[in-house]
């Protein structure tokens, strides 16, 4: 998948700005897409050449002018054309699993500091993504295709975030088994980073 083709997947929902954009990013689609915001103007202008996309200027007073972006016929078609194709699994790059698999060379204390870091941070992901989904699906049903694969995408980030958490529990624990030292302490909710 290209940036190209997540940025097309965002113009189907709505005409939006490169800044609307980039702030869909930021909020959802970032969750498993990252494109920081010079990324996103550039392949902009990039799709605009290609004609998949078209620029309106929207004069504002007091403010400079926004281009708002919206999706043209041959963008639609170049997405169709691209969703029809099979998906490519993502491929897992992750120095703490490397770490893990390099065990009886490395010390220990760094790894278990570096997972609860993991752990807290997973917690952290995984509560956000409940309370999107919450607010947005409040009876855990979606209206509509474009509903349907969002209500999806939040389940699926949220499994993802509780498993990795868990993970890091599980690896903390065979840590603490193996050195004699216990770590892993449950944070109350309210009581992680930024929370309270």
């Amino acid at each position: 998948m290209a940036l190209g083709d997540a940025i097309l997947a965002c113009l189907t929902e709505r005409p939006m700005t490169g800044y609307e954009l980039a702030k869909t990013f930021d909020s959802s689609i970032g969750f498993f897409w990252k494109a920081d915001h010079q990324q996103i103007y550039r392949e902009l202008s990039k799709l605009r050449d290609r004609g998949h996309i078209q620029g309106r200027e929207v004069v504002q007073s007091g403010k400079p002018n926004k281009l708002v972006y919206t999706l043209t016929p041959e963008g639609r078609t170049a997405l169709r054309h691209w969703a029809a194709r099979p998906s490519t699994p993502a491929s897992t790059k992750d120095d703490l699993l490397v770490r893990l698999h390099a065990l009886d060379s490395i010390d220990i204390e760094p790894l278990r500091t570096d997972l609860m870091a993991r752990l807290e941070h997973h917690r952290d992901r995984h509560a956000n993504y409940e309370r999107i989904l919450k607010k947005r699906f409040p009876d855990g049903t979606a209206e509509g295709r474009l509903d349907l694969g969002n209500l999806l995408l939040l389940r699926l980030g949220a499994r993802h975030e509780q498993m990795v958490a868990d993970f890091c529990e599980e690896a903390l624990a065979a840590l603490s088994t193996m050195t004699g030292k216990a770590t892993v302490v449950p944070l109350e909710e309210g009581k992680r980073e930024g929370k309270g």
